[in-house]
Protein backbone atom coordinates (compact mmCIF):
# COMPACT_ATOMS: atom_id res chain seq x y z
CA UNK A 1 0.00 0.00 0.00
CA UNK A 2 2.87 2.38 0.86
CA UNK A 3 6.55 2.31 0.00
CA UNK A 4 7.74 3.82 3.28
CA UNK A 5 6.18 4.10 6.71
CA UNK A 6 7.16 6.56 9.40
CA UNK A 7 5.98 5.66 12.88
CA UNK A 8 5.65 9.09 14.44
CA UNK A 9 5.93 8.99 18.24
CA UNK A 10 4.24 11.96 19.87
CA UNK A 11 6.01 13.82 22.67
CA UNK A 12 2.81 15.60 23.70
CA UNK A 13 0.10 12.95 23.75
CA UNK A 14 -2.35 14.60 26.14
CA UNK A 15 -2.15 11.35 28.09
CA UNK A 16 0.07 10.11 30.88
CA UNK A 17 2.37 7.66 29.11
CA UNK A 18 3.91 4.86 31.15
CA UNK A 19 7.21 5.26 29.29
CA UNK A 20 9.19 8.37 28.37
CA UNK A 21 9.38 9.56 24.78
CA UNK A 22 12.88 8.12 24.47
CA UNK A 23 11.73 4.75 25.84
CA UNK A 24 8.73 4.64 23.48
CA UNK A 25 10.92 5.47 20.49
CA UNK A 26 13.44 2.79 21.49
CA UNK A 27 10.68 0.19 21.90
CA UNK A 28 9.20 1.01 18.50
CA UNK A 29 12.63 0.91 16.85
CA UNK A 30 13.24 -2.53 18.30
CA UNK A 31 9.78 -3.78 17.23
CA UNK A 32 10.25 -2.58 13.65
CA UNK A 33 14.01 -3.22 13.35
CA UNK A 34 13.59 -5.95 10.72
CA UNK A 35 11.30 -3.83 8.55
CA UNK A 36 13.57 -1.83 6.19
CA UNK A 37 10.77 0.44 4.98
CA UNK A 38 9.64 1.44 8.46
CA UNK A 39 11.37 4.20 10.41
CA UNK A 40 10.55 5.58 13.85
CA UNK A 41 10.78 9.29 14.66
CA UNK A 42 9.74 11.37 17.67
CA UNK A 43 7.89 14.62 17.11
CA UNK A 44 6.45 17.52 19.10
CA UNK A 45 3.40 19.59 18.37
CA UNK A 46 0.69 18.87 15.85
CA UNK A 47 0.92 15.67 13.84
CA UNK A 48 -0.17 17.40 10.61
CA UNK A 49 2.59 19.98 10.95
CA UNK A 50 5.16 17.24 11.53
CA UNK A 51 3.78 15.34 8.53
CA UNK A 52 4.00 18.47 6.36
CA UNK A 53 7.63 19.10 7.43
CA UNK A 54 8.46 15.52 6.41
CA UNK A 55 6.77 16.05 3.02
CA UNK A 56 4.33 13.23 3.80
CA UNK A 57 0.82 13.38 2.40
CA UNK A 58 -1.03 10.65 4.29
CA UNK A 59 -1.69 9.90 7.94
CA UNK A 60 -2.90 6.42 8.84
CA UNK A 61 -4.98 6.02 11.97
CA UNK A 62 -6.15 2.72 13.42
CA UNK A 63 -9.73 2.07 14.44
CA UNK A 64 -10.79 -0.67 16.84
CA UNK A 65 -14.40 0.02 17.67
CA UNK A 66 -17.18 2.42 16.77
CA UNK A 67 -16.23 4.49 19.80
CA UNK A 68 -12.81 5.15 18.22
CA UNK A 69 -14.39 6.40 15.01
CA UNK A 70 -16.13 9.44 16.46
CA UNK A 71 -12.95 10.78 18.10
CA UNK A 72 -10.70 9.88 15.16
CA UNK A 73 -13.15 11.43 12.68
CA UNK A 74 -13.13 14.70 14.65
CA UNK A 75 -9.32 14.70 14.66
CA UNK A 76 -9.24 13.96 10.91
CA UNK A 77 -11.60 16.87 10.20
CA UNK A 78 -9.51 19.24 12.31
CA UNK A 79 -6.36 18.04 10.57
CA UNK A 80 -8.05 18.64 7.20
CA UNK A 81 -8.94 22.18 8.26
CA UNK A 82 -5.35 22.83 9.36
CA UNK A 83 -3.71 21.10 6.37
CA UNK A 84 -6.09 20.36 3.46
CA UNK A 85 -3.18 18.81 1.51
CA UNK A 86 -2.79 15.97 4.03
CA UNK A 87 -5.17 13.02 3.82
CA UNK A 88 -6.16 10.82 6.76
CA UNK A 89 -6.85 7.14 6.11
CA UNK A 90 -8.41 4.78 8.61
CA UNK A 91 -7.42 1.16 8.99
CA UNK A 92 -9.84 -1.07 10.85
CA UNK A 93 -8.18 -3.43 13.27
CA UNK A 94 -8.41 -7.17 12.90
CA UNK A 95 -11.21 -8.55 15.07
CA UNK A 96 -8.62 -10.17 17.36
CA UNK A 97 -7.47 -6.74 18.55
CA UNK A 98 -10.83 -4.97 18.88
CA UNK A 99 -10.91 -5.11 22.68
CA UNK A 100 -7.26 -4.15 23.21
CA UNK A 101 -6.16 -0.68 24.26
CA UNK A 102 -2.97 0.59 25.82
CA UNK A 103 -4.93 1.34 29.00
CA UNK A 104 -6.17 -2.24 29.27
CA UNK A 105 -2.72 -3.67 28.54
CA UNK A 106 -1.07 -1.40 31.12
CA UNK A 107 -3.69 -2.19 33.75
CA UNK A 108 -3.46 -5.94 33.27
CA UNK A 109 0.35 -5.84 33.20
CA UNK A 110 0.49 -3.64 36.33
CA UNK A 111 -1.54 -6.24 38.22
CA UNK A 112 0.71 -9.07 37.11
CA UNK A 113 -1.59 -10.36 34.37
CA UNK A 114 -0.23 -12.12 31.31
CA UNK A 115 -0.27 -9.87 28.24
CA UNK A 116 1.81 -12.18 26.06
CA UNK A 117 0.58 -12.13 22.50
CA UNK A 118 -0.99 -8.69 22.97
CA UNK A 119 2.27 -6.77 22.63
CA UNK A 120 5.60 -7.57 20.97
CA UNK A 121 8.13 -9.49 23.09
CA UNK A 122 10.34 -6.48 23.71
CA UNK A 123 7.40 -4.38 24.91
CA UNK A 124 6.36 -7.28 27.15
CA UNK A 125 9.84 -7.28 28.71
CA UNK A 126 9.68 -3.51 29.24
CA UNK A 127 6.25 -3.80 30.90
CA UNK A 128 7.42 -6.58 33.17
CA UNK A 129 10.50 -4.61 34.16
CA UNK A 130 8.51 -1.43 34.77
CA UNK A 131 6.03 -3.22 37.02
CA UNK A 132 8.57 -5.53 38.65
CA UNK A 133 7.03 -8.78 37.47
CA UNK A 134 8.77 -11.76 35.94
CA UNK A 135 6.70 -14.67 34.72
CA UNK A 136 9.26 -17.12 33.41
CA UNK A 137 10.64 -17.14 29.92
CA UNK A 138 9.09 -14.95 27.27
CA UNK A 139 7.66 -17.02 24.48
CA UNK A 140 8.25 -15.72 20.95
CA UNK A 141 5.33 -13.84 19.46
CA UNK A 142 5.24 -13.42 15.71
CA UNK A 143 4.19 -10.06 14.35
CA UNK A 144 0.93 -9.88 12.42
CA UNK A 145 0.92 -9.05 8.70
CA UNK A 146 2.06 -5.54 7.71
CA UNK A 147 -1.44 -3.96 7.50
CA UNK A 148 -1.76 -4.50 11.25
CA UNK A 149 1.58 -2.86 12.13
CA UNK A 150 -0.12 0.49 12.66
CA UNK A 151 -2.37 -1.13 15.25
CA UNK A 152 0.73 -2.36 17.12
CA UNK A 153 1.98 1.19 17.03
CA UNK A 154 -1.34 2.36 18.40
CA UNK A 155 -1.07 -0.13 21.25
CA UNK A 156 2.20 1.52 22.16
CA UNK A 157 0.61 4.96 22.05
CA UNK A 158 2.29 5.73 18.79
CA UNK A 159 0.89 7.48 15.79
CA UNK A 160 1.75 6.10 12.39
CA UNK A 161 2.11 8.38 9.44
CA UNK A 162 2.72 6.90 6.05
CA UNK A 163 4.85 8.25 3.26
CA UNK A 164 3.47 7.39 -0.14
CA UNK A 165 6.19 9.30 -1.99
CA UNK A 166 8.35 6.86 -3.92
CA UNK A 167 11.04 9.46 -4.52
CA UNK A 168 12.66 8.93 -1.13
Amino acid sequence: MFDNIIVAVAADTGKSPLFSLEERVAMAEKVFAKEPNISVEPFQGLLVEYVARRNVHTVLRGLRAVSDFEYEFQIALMNRKLRPDIETLFLISDYRWLYISSTIVKTVASLGGDVRGLVPDHVLSCLRERFGFTHGEIEPVSLPPVPELSELARLQELEASLDRDTDK
